[in-house]
């Protein structure tokens, strides 16, 4: 089940979600938009990417003009929002009018756990050349109802797991070579 926009509202106050900052105009009916950080982030394409091993990433601020995305190249992008979420399963997805330019913000990671307590981190695709801005709204979030109680939580604030650093907003390259 998914929750309502007055049932987000009310787990905000209960602060069971967290959402910083909260704009209530970016709430919807049964979704909360979230909006693209100023910072891309960009495998160093000089080598071929191994799963076993760390590598290089650069930074790509976004100007004011706007930046344009090419396909073949995935760019990770962090959502300025941070968010907790202690008591449902939140799920990212992109925002119908990014997907009707031929933007994907994820290959495999739209769905978040209990506990998780962070900037999401996007793997932002095109099909085709196109410009973006920082702070577009670019995704949605929607909260998921648990059945039953969680045993083993993503993280909570004190914590950190793979993945999730404390408080970042930066964009997250792949962490699994650390668990290889």
């Amino acid at each position: 089940m998914i929750l309502s926009d007055t049932e987000i509202l009310g787990h905000i106050k209960h602060g069971h979600i967290v959402i910083d900052p909260f704009d209530i105009t970016s709430l919807g009916g049964n979704s909360y938009d979230v909006r693209l950080g100023p910072v891309l982030r960009v495998y160093d394409t000089a080598v071929v990417i191994d799963c076993a091993r760390e590598h290089k990433t650069i930074d790509i601020t976004i100007p004011d003009t706007g930046l344009v995305l090419m396909p073949g190249t995935l760019y990770l992008g962090s959502t300025v929002e941070y968010t907790e979420t202690h008591q449902h399963v939140p799920y990212l997805d992109g925002r119908s009018s990014i997907g009707r330019l031929g933007i994907s913000i994820h290959a495999t990671a739209g769905r978040g756990d209990v506990g998780f307590c962070n900037h999401w981190t996007m793997e932002i695709t095109t099909v085709q050349p196109v410009r973006i801005y920082a702070g577009i709204k670019i995704g949605q979030l929607t909260y998921h109802t648990v059945s039953g109680p969680v045993e083993r939580r993503y993280a909570t604030k004190e914590t950190t797991t793979y993945g999730q650093l404390a408080r970042d907003p930066m964009p997250q390259p792949s962490r699994l070579w650390t668990k290889l």
